[in-house]
């Protein structure tokens, strides 16, 4: 990310979302920090009304994935992927991502079966890139264990607190349990995703079922110090049971992403798990495996924090289309911005306040939908 903007910067005329309300106000930046919150006019650039928020949080997002295969076997150049990957971001309001890089492949068959080994050279370009100031908006790594592989525990290996990991989430994509519990909706994702002929699926599934058999509890395990060797924030993935969450909270884990069922949020609320759950879900008014629909834990009070998964421009929307279901803004932004913020460990940046990044974003609404008419990330206008 490149260097802080000196000087300061008054953006006025603006109705400000803060952390549980929204007021008529200014804010001035100074140094690439917010310097003051104040309420009613103020000399400076005119926003004419617009929003004022933090600029957006994201946890678990595949987008660089999409960048760096933009079709199936067509390899794009990483570096030309990431600075893609990262405008896109920008573009959508979000200052803060934490890039999701999957451990754990299928490497004895020479990755026909799916998973080919990626994870420290696709991270090593994305630091190099950071590192460089390429990149306009502040990354951090993800690490998505898959624990149904054959290489997660040596490619975890490769990894150390130097490299300053965030997130660590531990996978499991088992047949027949936690998002694939359907079996022919994991058919049709395998299949169609990745090109797998359908009369080789039933093979395929009984060799991740021998890995998982095999290997699964012992990645778990692995996974879970990694994370602690790391320093970084352990969460779950796809939890479908209470029994399954409370094997989470065992290991730790204060953030689960995505759980399937209503009783695996609940449970993850009683364990004081943060829910994350994806923005086209919430948008798109449902899940596309099936699974249970964001804005049913919403309305009952489940959903702390959205992603915008494959999506960067549904974080945005699905949080205003939370503010409208709470009738609430305030807290609706505050599950793209505060609360991921916090999530990660993260507490300078995430609200309008005194002290923290100057990472902001100005928008308005048309038709219900919110339109970005500014970016800045530590005062730097980026968007």
């Amino acid at each position: 990310m490149k260097d802080v903007v000196s000087g300061e910067l008054v953006l006025s005329n603006a109705q400000l979302v803060l952390p549980g309300e929204v007021i008529e106000g200014h804010i001035v930046i100074r140094d690439g920090v917010i310097a003051e919150v104040g309420q009613g006019a103020a000399r400076g650039e005119d926003c004419e009304g617009d929003y004022l928020g933090p600029g957006l949080v994201e946890l678990h997002t595949d987008n660089l994935e999409r960048h760096m295969v933009p079709r199936p076997k067509v390899n794009w150049p990483h570096d030309a992927a990431i600075v893609g990957h990262d405008r896109e971001l920008a573009g959508c309001g979000i200052t803060t991502v934490f890039d999701a890089i999957r451990v754990g492949s299928i490497v004895s068959d020479g990755g026909k079966k799916r998973y080919g080994r990626y994870a420290r050279a696709m991270a090593d370009e994305i630091l190099s890139m950071r590192d460089k100031g390429a990149l306009k908006i502040s990354h951090h790594l993800h690490l998505r264990a898959e624990t149904c592989s054959e290489t997660l525990l040596e490619e975890l290996a490769e990894f150390g607190p130097e490299d300053r990991v965030g997130i660590v989430s531990l996978m499991d994509h088992t047949p027949g349990q936690r998002q694939f519990r359907d079996i022919q909706k994991f058919e049709d994702y395998v299949c169609g995703k990745n090109g797998l002929p359908r009369e080789g699926f039933g093979e395929y599934c009984d060799f991740l079922l021998d890995l998982h058999a095999r290997l699964g509890a012992t990645h778990e395990a692995g996974t879970v110090d990694a994370a602690q060797r790391f320093g970084a924030v352990l969460a779950s993935h796809d939890d479908t049971t209470a029994e399954q969450v409370g094997v989470s909270a065992g290991h730790g884990i204060r953030v689960a992403e995505f759980p399937t069922t209503v009783e695996a949020a609940r449970a993850c609320h009683a364990h004081h798990i943060q829910v994350i759950m994806g923005a086209p879900n919430l948008v798109r008014g449902g899940s596309h495996s099936g699974n249970v629909a964001a804005s049913e834990l919403a309305e009952l009070g489940l959903l702390d924090i959205l992603s915008s998964d494959y999506v960067p421009a549904a974080l945005l929307y699905g949080a205003v289309m939370l503010g409208d279901l709470w009738g609430d803004l305030a807290r609706g932004l505050a599950t793209v911005s505060l609360n991921p913020a916090r999530a990660a460990g993260l507490d300078d940046r995430g609200a309008l306040e005194i002290g923290q990044r100057a990472d902001v974003i100005r928008f308005g609404r048309s038709a219900g939908v919110p339109t970005l008419n500014g970016v800045w990330a530590q005062g730097r206008r980026i968007g």
